[in-house]
């Protein structure tokens, strides 16, 4: 039996779609400010899933991807309902920042509170609001500033049904995930919400990639959950998911101007040569290189660095050449068909 829908006061009937404006504390020059939420209520019975985005303001990717999610001609068929929430962080948007005026991480304040820092009363008002409401939930990423993260699902993946849908997301790489205190994610679990992120792209940059294989994988989701018809077949082979059984982040030996000799989604072996970080003054040159075989799913995009700074995300895997040719099918499929949309350059 479907259960009523409730939101910022508003009852929404099965078969309809609105958009709510969910009031949020004024900015202090009397701005008005509100998080938009696009629900969209299915005739038929079903789940109920959330799908959140630029919960880090300066992270665009799912704000495309969601724009795209509800154009989508299949949602009108829908099984269930879809909470659409595009920009859950307003104010970092605004400002074009990961964090919120009050400088805090919107996702290290959650479950929030009522009566606590701006941060805590915008996490309690998007778990009340919006995720207790929920049976499952999506939160979209992309990388931080000035680095780059091939897309992947990071979950819980020692819980059988999170596994399942990470697995229907159809990325190549599946992070198992710690919790991290404070997160969405974190509460969302502890409420038995079963949860994926969706890591892709850079910071306050656009990348057609990511924004396509975030929408096919929100969609195939979907599907899995029952909320969509299924697909017909595919002309091409089916990408075959990979659990990274551990990863590491590959920190500059010097500080210099580094140059990259790896990309994204290429598999490296113990000793490779990753890069070489040059004095911008004299000639010495420090090569960076990697500690263990594994295959490159971040990146720093900027050549300045400093002694200690992250330079490159290696994720292992059981098999480090078979994942690697699947995300190289991965990142094929995802390019040719654009459903209508122009592409991002």
């Amino acid at each position: 039996m479907m259960t009523d829908l409730i939101i910022n006061d508003q009852s929404i009937a099965p078969g309809s779609s609105v958009m709510i404006n969910l009031p949020l504390p004024r900015l202090y020059t009397h701005t008005l400010m509100t998080m938009p939420i696009h629900v969209i209520r299915g005739k038929k019975p079903g789940p109920r899933l959330f799908v959140s985005a630029a919960i880090h303001g300066d992270e665009l990717n799912g704000v495309e991807i969601i724009r795209r999610l509800l154009k989508q001609p299949a949602l009108n068929k829908l099984h269930g309902d879809l909470i659409a929430i595009p920009m859950v962080n307003v104010y970092g948007i605004i400002h074009h920042s990961r964090y919120l005026p009050d400088r805090r991480d919107l996702n290290r304040s959650f479950p929030g509170s009522k009566s606590g820092s701006l941060a805590a009363r915008l996490a309690d008002l998007f778990m009340t609001e919006i995720v207790v409401k929920c049976t499952h939930g999506i939160d979209l990423h992309t990388g931080a500033i000035h680095r780059s993260n091939l897309p992947q699902i990071r979950a819980n993946l020692d819980d059988a049904e999170t596994l399942l849908l990470a697995k229907s997301f159809r990325v190549p790489v599946l992070l198992n995930s710690n919790l991290r205190d404070g997160s969405l994610r974190e509460s969302a679990t502890a409420r038995d919400i079963p949860m994926l992120l969706y890591e892709a792209g850079e910071a306050l940059r656009f990348n057609e990639v990511s924004i396509r294989a975030g929408l096919n994988g929100i969609l195939e989701v979907m599907r899995h959950l029952g909320m969509l018809a299924a697909r017909k077949p595919q002309k091409h082979t089916a990408i075959e998911p990979f659990v990274a059984r551990s990863s590491q982040w590959i920190r500059a030996p010097g500080s210099g101007i580094f140059r990259a000799a790896i990309s994204l989604g290429e598999k490296v072996k113990r000793n490779d040569v990753l890069g070489v970080i040059n004095d911008p003054v004299a000639t010495l040159e420090t090569p960076v290189i990697s500690p263990s075989n594994g295959l490159i799913i971040g990146r720093s995009e900027i050549p300045l660095v400093h002694e200690g700074e992250a330079i490159y995300h290696i994720a292992q895997f059981e098999d480090n050449c078979e994942v690697a040719e699947q995300v190289e099918m991965f990142q094929g499929n995802i390019s040719p068909e654009l459903d209508g949309e122009v592409p991002i350059a």
